[in-house]
């Protein structure tokens, strides 16, 4: 089946050649590496779409109620910390862009929730403070002569466990109020389906054991959150918490 140039381009550009000839011109649906190949493409940069978006609802939560309340600070700095090195080494390994895209973008709205904490915190110092550290950090990442490519990975590595903290704050702060405060449904749920698809994603395109691991941990921690959103559905703060 042949496609007119218009659709045929963006088909090739998404799946490449030999998977567009093999699943669209010869309609050889028995090819399952193109298969699933073209599922992953097609889930990666679906991710990448709802990662653009994922936290937009939590910031809007945020800035309506004009609270952070039950938000860990903690969690968001580390969290941001984690996607800079995270985003720096697959730029710098020239992965394709459906594998990560989303890390970009997640960390755009990070650091603007972070900084939404900071403000309804009243910990203005410490507002300017983050955006210069921040920049400073996704600069050096990114300098080749400042950070060599066997230090990122080094360092990449060490997101892993960073992942973890990162998260522990959050689950541990929703365990002691019982209750998941101004964290958002949409931002969560979304957040686990996206964690859980990138392993197919990374499992398919990339032969990178390190990649995957830290992906099943997010997507495990991510179903945590979402168990205790499940767990705490309609429960309030009830005492002011302490930002961490």
């Amino acid at each position: 089946m042949q496609l007119p140039g218009l659709l045929r381009d963006p088909a090739v550009a998404l799946i490449g050649e030999k998977c567009y000839v093999s699943l669209i011109e010869n309609l050889n649906l028995g090819d399952m590496d193109c298969i699933k190949y073209s599922i992953s493409k097609g889930l990666g940069f679906g991710i990448v779409l709802g990662g653009s978006i994922v936290k937009i609802p939590q910031i809007l939560t945020i800035v309506r109620n004009q609270s952070a309340q039950g938000l860990s600070l903690t969690s968001y700095l580390l969290e941001t910390l984690s996607y800079a090195i995270t985003l720096s080494y697959n730029l710098r390994q020239n992965n394709p862009f459906s594998t990560y895209g989303e890390i970009m973008f997640i960390s755009i709205q990070n650091v603007i929730i972070t900084l939404l904490i900071l403000y309804f915190g009243r910990q203005f110092g410490m507002m300017g403070a983050s955006v210069i550290g921040l920049a400073l950090l996704i600069h050096c990442l990114n300098d080749t002569a400042l950070v060599p490519p066997v230090v990122l990975s080094s360092l990449y590595a060490a997101t892993i466990p960073l992942s973890l903290a990162s998260k522990i704050p959050q689950i541990y702060t929703n365990f002691v109020n019982k209750s998941t405060g101004q964290l958002s449904v949409f931002t969560i749920v979304n957040y686990f389906a996206g964690s859980a698809a990138r392993v197919f994603t990374t499992m398919t395109e990339l032969d990178d054991r390190l990649m995957l691991f830290g992906n099943l941990l997010a997507a495990g921690l991510n179903g945590v959150l979402v168990l205790q959103l499940i767990a705490y559905w309609g429960k309030k703060v009830y005492k002011p918490t302490k930002l961490d």
